[in-house]
């Protein structure tokens, strides 16, 4: 592999140039117009614009990156994390142009990607997954499953996530208008109206395990607590989670286990909720990169970008399970250009002032520098940091210090760094009583 075509943008963008480049790989971003003074553009070693700002004219138009590969000479394509990094035609379109498309197989993904197929492959695994249905094709389909299931259940998107189409229902008056919009809410999220049902877990933990695969053999590198969410969306993540050693290794065992099912190639993320007595459901897979992924990176010492990177060129997985520890507790916020004070209301603008944290522990994501303009056009993160310490109360510590220290300013630009350090400062947090509706619940907004 002698060079990449980055299709994406952002920080993520910029992650895997720093990937590609320590292993000696050039680097092509391809970009909109509205992304052609960002960072990844100005450091990668060739830039190439493949549309205007909207996403399904650049981002999302394959047809245009698999052209700018050809034109740039590029031997591989990186997805990131979003767009199409979960499009199988995408990864198989690669295949015939020859192209190495690095993340997995077309067959992972049809058969993780989505989550109601996924659902049917990990019982085949014996995996427990929460109760529910295959996809419903009618609103009387979904009463009569619901009765079945119970009350309350949550209705959910076959073909993605992100909070997009998910609907809970708690009686069956509701049903049915929750059906229609959560149906509707999918076809113009994913192209894809179709939606499926599940028990509803009330305030459960979200924990994720992150895997890496060659086809043959699957490793897990442990867990991360996700359960800090808003509407769905993910705002911070740690790792380890504190939930006892013997569930943390039961689930991280059976994520492993139905990744090696289906012969997992490249990084994933197999999700699971935990209900209050410690039992544990899967209930999707994402067959990509994280956002979240640098907590793991933080406390496994492993490279995720660089391991895709490595398997992508036929290396079989060099790590042992037994070699893989968790050392010491990692913590990251997703630093977002909003305003949380007027319903996290997305806040753009020219960034003027920057100051990231350093010091010991400290990392930073980041695609921003002064004088950037935030476009309007796309997802509203900005920055991640993370903190890593030898415990979860100096990871906090940590943390709170480097928040203290952040600077991002510009005309009416908000970000949500101070509902983080309320986060950090709140007592249920502190001692670890975290759930999925945890801020509903705990924070004052």
């Amino acid at each position: 592999m002698k060079k990449v075509l980055i299709a994406n943008r952002g920080e993520i963008a910029l992650r895997i140039i720093r990937a590609a480049r320590e292993l000696g790989i050039k680097t092509v971003v391809a970009h909109s117009t509205a992304d052609e003074k960002s960072l990844p553009v100005l450091l990668a070693d060739e830039a190439i614009c493949i549309g205007p700002p909207p996403s399904g004219q650049s981002y999302l138009n394959i047809p245009n990156l698999l052209s700018a590969a050809i034109v740039t000479g590029a031997d591989a394509i990186h997805p990131g994390y979003g767009f199409l990094a979960e499009n199988a035609t995408f990864a198989e379109m690669c295949r015939e142009h020859g192209i190495t498309f690095i993340g997995p197989t077309p067959e992972n993904m049809r058969a993780l990607g989505d989550k109601a197929t996924a659902r049917k492959v990990a019982r085949e695994a014996g995996v427990p997954t929460v109760p529910g249905t295959d996809e419903v094709e009618s609103v009387e389909e979904a009463k009569r499953a619901a009765q079945e299931i119970g009350y309350p259940v949550i209705l959910k998107a076959s073909a993605g996530g992100g909070g997009r189409g998910m609907r809970v229902v708690h009686t069956e008056e509701d049903l049915e208008r929750a059906v229609l919009q959560a149906q509707e809410e999918a076809r113009a999220a994913f192209g894809n109206p179709a939606v499926y049902l599940e028990k509803y877990i009330e305030e459960p933990k979200h924990i994720e395990i992150q895997v890496l695969g060659d086809g043959e053999r699957v490793v897990h590198l442990w867990e991360r607590d996700c359960s800090i969410q808003r509407r769905h969306q993910k705002l911070l993540e740690e790792a380890p989670s504190i939930l006892p050693l013997e569930t943390r290794r039961a689930i991280a065992e059976a994520a492993r286990r139905l990744a090696e099912h289906v012969g997992y190639v490249s990084a994933g993320t197999l999700e699971f909720l935990v209900d209050k007595e410690g039992n544990f459901y899967f209930i999707e897979m994402n067959t990509r990169i994280q956002v979240e992924h640098p907590v793991t990176e933080m406390v496994t010492g492993v490279d995720l970008v660089q391991a895709q990177f490595r398997i992508a060129m036929g290396e079989r997985l060099w790590l042992k399970q037994e070699e893989i520890e968790v050392r010491g507790h990692a913590i990251e916020v997703r630093v977002n250009a909003e305003d949380p004070e007027k319903g996290f209301r997305p806040s753009i603008g020219k960034v003027e002032t920057l100051l990231f944290p350093g010091g010991p522990g400290i990392r930073v994501d980041s695609h921003l520098y002064a004088g950037y303009q935030i476009p309007p056009h796309y997802d509203s993160l900005i920055a991640k940091i993370i903190a890593w310490a030898p415990s979860r109360e100096e990871a906090i510590r940590r943390m709170e210090r480097a928040l203290g220290e952040t600077v991002i300013e510009g005309p009416g630009l908000k970000t949500t760094i101070p509902f983080h350090q309320k986060v950090l400062q709140n007592a249920f947090f502190r001692r670890g009583a975290v759930y999925t509706n945890f801020v509903a619940r705990r924070m004052e907004l």
